[in-house]
C-alpha cells in the first residue's frame, strides 16, 4: 500500500493523501499461518539509491516484511513494487511525518525490527556561497529527521530486547570534505550518535549499526548540484552499500566501510592529524 504524506512548508498544518495500491507481503507457510522467521524492517530513503538498494536486498533474503518511505511517490511505487513492500511516501523534515510514518509502519507490520535510515541529502560548493535554506535542508534531512525517527521506533525494540538501528554514514563525515563542510558536519553527527547511542543500549538486545560509504554511483551527486569529479576514492555501485549493510545486520556488526579500504584513511586521520590534514589540503 503506498501513502503519500506532504504539504508545502509554508502551509499551516499536516495532510495525508493515500495512493491505493496493495503491494504489502506477508510470508507466510503453506498452512497460512505467518512464517515466525519473518522480520520487519522500516527503511527510509528508498525512493532511490542506497535506500532502494538495501529496500530490494533485504526483499531478495526472502524473510523480511518492509515498509518503505522516501519523498518521491512515483519512484518510492516502483522500489515498493520490485520488494514486494509497503511505502508510505513522506518528507520526513516536515512536522508530524515521523511520527504518522512510524504509526503506519507499526500498525503495517506490529513491530520494526529493523530500521535503516538511508535519507540523505548533501550540496557542494564553498560554505560561503551556500544558501541558508540549504543549510537548514543538509542537517534537517541528515541529522534531525534521522534522530526524530530513531527516537519513535527505538523504544519498541528496547521493549522487545532485540532490533538494530543502521545508521547510513559517509566518509566525508569521517575525514570531512573540501567544498562539502555543511555535509560533512552532518555526517560527523551522525556517526558520534552512533557511537553514543551504542553506548546507552548495552545490555538491551538492541544494536546499532554506523555504514561509512564514500562515493557510491546514485543520483546524490546530481542532486548536490555538482558531479564528483576526483579520481579516488572510486565510486561504488549502491548494491554493494546493501550487501554491506545486510552482512552488517547478520554479523551484528558496529561500523563498515565500503569499500574496506577505506578505514585506512580514517585511522590516518586519528592518528597523525597533521599530517592527513596537510595531505588532504595539497591532493584534496
Amino acid at each position: 500500500m503506498v501513502h503519500a504524506f506532504s504539504r508545502p512548508r509554508s502551509a499551516p498544518g499536516t495532510a495525508a493523501v493515500a495512493l491505493d495500491a496493495d503491494h504489502a507481503s506477508t510470508r507466510r507457510r503453506p498452512d497460512g499461518a505467518r512464517d515466525a522467521r519473518t522480520r520487519t524492517a522500516l527503511v527510509t530513503g528508498a525512493s532511490s539509491g542506497i535506500g532502494a538498494a538495501v529496500a530490494r536486498r533485504l526483499a531478495d533474503e526472502g524473510d523480511w516484511r518492509l515498509v518503505l518511505t522516501g519523498r518521491d511517490p512515483v519512484r518510492l511505487r516502483e522500489v515498493a513494487d520490485d520488494a514486494s513492500a509497503t511505502a508510505f511516501a513522506a518528507d520526513l523534515t516536515l512536522p508530524g511525518a515521523d511520527r504518522q510514518l512510524t504509526d503506519f509502519a507499526l500498525a503495517t507490520v506490529g513491530h520494526v525490527d529493523l530500521l535503516v535510515a538511508g535519507a540523505g541529502v548533501g550540496w557542494a560548493g564553498e560554505f560561503l556561497d551556500m544558501p541558508p535554506h540549504a543549510v537548514d535542508d543538509v542537517l534537517d534531512i541528515n541529522v534531525l529527521a534521522t534522530l526524530r525517527l530513531v527516537r519513535l521506533v527505538l523504544p519498541g525494540m528496547v521493549a522487545a530486547g532485540s532490533g538494530r538501528v543502521v545508521l547510513i554514514g559517509s566518509l566525508a563525515g569521517s575525514v570531512a570534505v573540501r567544498d562539502e563542510a555543511v555535509y560533512s558536519a552532518a555526517k560527523a553527527a551522525i556517526g558520534a550518535f552512533a557511537d553514543a547511542l551504542r553506548y546507552e543500549l548495552r545490555g538491551t538486545g538492541v544494536g546499532v549499526t554506523h555504514v561509512v560509504p564514500g562515493v557510491v554511483d546514485t543520483p546524490f551527486f546530481e542532486r548536490r548540484g555538482a558531479p564528483y569529479r576526483r579520481s579516488r576514492p572510486r565510486p561504488v555501485p549502491p548494491e554493494r552499500v546493501a550487501d554491506a549493510v545486510r552482512d552488517a545486520v547478520l554479523r551484528g556488526r558496529d561500523e563498515v566501510y565500503v569499500p574496506a579500504w577505506l578505514r585506512l584513511p580514517c585511522r590516518v586521520r586519528g592518528a597523525a592529524p597533521g599530517l592527513y590534514r596537510r595531505l588532504a589540503a595539497r591532493f584534496g
